[in-house]
């Protein structure tokens, strides 16, 4: 057999185990999320769920709610620099757009997400 061949059906075969690995699995790129900030913002935007009195007061002065927030948590920025451990929690500091300003907000997450999976939004500063 020579080379042309080879060639021939290793690409037939690359194509066939292609479509039928893409027929059994689906289309999975609608939930990838495989680089750090692209996972922090995917589960804060599922698992933000309350506000801290003093971050529902800066809500009202704005005038947002909690869904607009988390709505806005797809064009936002993390910073990983503001970002820090407090014991088993984690305030992730982000950078977003509410409302047409710009916002700095704290969120407050466990670390351990099945010990509780639900992100409180603790701080929501003007920029």
């Amino acid at each position: 057999m020579d080379l042309k061949r080879r060639l021939q059906l290793y690409l037939i075969g690359l194509i066939l185990g292609g479509l039928m690995a893409w027929g059994f699995f689906g289309n999975r790129l609608s939930n990838t999320a495989w680089m750090p900030e692209d996972r922090i913002k995917l589960r804060l935007k599922s698992t933000l769920l309350k506000a801290h009195p003093t971050a529902e007061a800066q809500m009202a002065q704005w005038p947002t709610d909690l869904n607009a927030v988390r709505a806005s948590i797809d064009s936002a920025e993390v910073l990983f620099n503001d970002t820090r451990r407090s014991g088993d929690s984690l305030y992730y500091s982000i950078q977003a757009s509410i409302a047409g300003r710009k916002a700095l907000l704290t969120v407050l997450a466990l670390r351990d997400y099945r010990a509780d999976s639900t992100a409180t939004l603790w701080e929501l500063k003007g920029r």
